[in-house]
């Protein structure tokens, strides 16, 4: 138990981190961003409210408050990371690493979740 509680933290943690950081390059550096949006193809205006989704899904993910929203919350991840994955591979821009390893992240975070919390 104590080693799947250990590789759950690590995972979260990462995971977590990484949705905070880009949210936090989505809300304090727009201009920067909004040019990756429109080189991928994206419009601009999702950039602020996938920032604010982003930090409540990390909220979400932590406080473990409803187990419903932490599953939604952990879907948005993989559907963001899967999204940006696919959209980094056709543009070609090299930038799809960093999505592919948010995706491993969510995946084994989401596993361990289940084995240290299991549903009440």
């Amino acid at each position: 138990m104590k080693t799947n509680k250990i590789i759950y933290w690590i995972a979260t943690s990462l995971m977590c981190l990484l949705f905070l950081y880009s949210a936090s390059m989505y809300l304090l550096k727009y201009e920067m961003v909004s040019g990756f949006f429109v080189n991928l193809g994206f419009p601009t205006w999702l950039i602020y409210p996938l920032a604010l989704l982003k930090i409540a899904g990390v909220i979400t993910v932590l406080t473990k408050w409803s187990h419903f929203l932490k599953e939604l919350a952990y879907a948005g991840f993989l559907f963001d990371a899967i999204l940006a994955l696919a959209a980094h591979l056709m543009v070609k821009d090299g930038a799809h690493i960093t999505a592919a390893i948010g995706i491993i992240l969510i995946a084994v975070s989401w596993y361990f979740d289940r084995k240290v919390y299991p549903k009440q």
